[in-house]
């Protein structure tokens, strides 16, 4: 397969509109999201001295944070860039779970969450040190899961989740892992959403961390490249054909439509079957402030852009741009229709590179 590198920059005028007209289409979409709900808790302190007990810093506790994570960042994004989500999965009846739910914006419809009794909200929590004139570095991460899924429970989700994406314009399909989500789940997905010829009308976009094989026929999904390197048992690194027969392989294996391999400071890789890999280079700079939730941007913007007629490759470039401003955000962080609207100009008009 021949290789295409897309490297827009200034001038690329036909890009720039096309893409502004896409984002000025943001504030349509309905977006149906569906998967697991995770708590990003964040506790701030300052370095105070080095331990007695053991050599190991002491912090001066400052504050804490907690924000959505998982199906819950991917939510919370398409509500930052102008879009409604219908957000679908568990979400604990503990403090966790109360202070999650009072973090979303009233863009994001909750009546799709099932809050089972005694459920417990998996948590993530993330503690970050920085001194007085320091940025706060992440010292530690505590993952708290929550118990197995039931299939009372799955059953209950599912439910909801068919009767949310009735009236939606795509479906984010986010498995970090829980068991919540299955392909039986997805496949109900599927049969509810009306149809055009052979394909659903609305795109369904798939983000799971452990098992993109098994899924099938689904619009794109989106694995970093340490995913992929874990799910196909392979290396990539800086080997541009090891990367071009893995890309092919998870197309040819899954029958997705698109497959987009985010690569981090690389880019972006873009597979569609029968087209060449079509190869994006990072926006910005390399000098990542926190990549925390970073995927759960990347597969929203490109939700929002294919709902609204956006190509793969234009949804990929969108959410190129999206994903390079977000991580240089602190935590779990999203962005406004405006600020990528600003990238874009400033990349493709008479700005430059970063």
């Amino acid at each position: 397969m021949i290789h295409a590198s897309v490297h827009p920059g200034p001038g690329d005028h036909e890009l720039l509109v096309r893409l502004t007209r896409l984002i000025e289409s943001f504030r349509r979409p309905r977006i149906a999201v569906v998967g697991d709900l995770i708590a990003d808790e964040f506790i701030y302190g300052r370095i105070d001295r080095v331990s007695r007990e053991a050599p190991v810093l002491i912090l001066k506790y400052d504050s804490t944070e907690v924000t959505p994570g998982g199906a819950g960042n991917a939510a919370h994004n398409v509500a930052a860039l102008g879009g409604v989500a219908c957000l679908v999965g568990l979400l604990g009846t503990d403090e966790t779970g109360r202070r999650l739910a009072r973090r979303f914006p009233r863009q994001v419809v909750r009546t799709g969450l099932v809050r089972p009794a005694g459920y417990h909200t998996p948590t993530k929590t993330r503690i970050l040190a920085g001194g007085v004139h320091s940025a706060r570095q992440q010292v530690v991460r505590i993952d708290r899961d929550s118990q197995p899924v039931t299939r009372e429970m799955r059953a209950q989700v599912t439910e909801a989740a068919v009767a949310a994406v009735a009236g939606c314009d795509a479906v984010i399909v986010s498995d970090y892992g829980t068991g919540l989500v299955t392909p039986s789940l997805v496949a109900a997905l599927k049969r509810r959403l009306p149809r055009r010829g052979r394909r659903p009308a609305a795109p369904i976009l798939l983000d799971s961390r452990y098992a993109l094989l098994k899924y099938r026929r689904l619009t794109i999904a989106a694995p970093n490249e340490s995913e992929v390197e874990q799910t196909l048992g392979v290396t990539l690194g800086d080997d541009a054909h090891a990367l071009e027969r893995a890309g092919r392989e998870l197309l040819k294996r899954t029958q997705m439509r698109a497959m987009l391999v985010t690569r981090g400071s690389r880019g972006m890789a873009l597979f569609e079957p029968g087209r060449p890999t079509q190869h994006i280079s990072i926006f910005g700079t390399d000098e990542v402030a926190d990549v925390t939730g970073a995927g759960d941007t990347v597969i929203a913007t490109m939700a929002m852009a294919l709902s609204v007629g956006a190509s793969a490759t234009e949804a990929a470039l969108l959410a190129n741009y999206a994903g390079g401003l977000v991580v240089m955000k602190r935590g779990t962080a999203t962005l406004s229709a405006d600020e990528l609207q600003q990238a874009v100009a400033m990349d493709l008009g008479s700005g430059q590179r970063g």
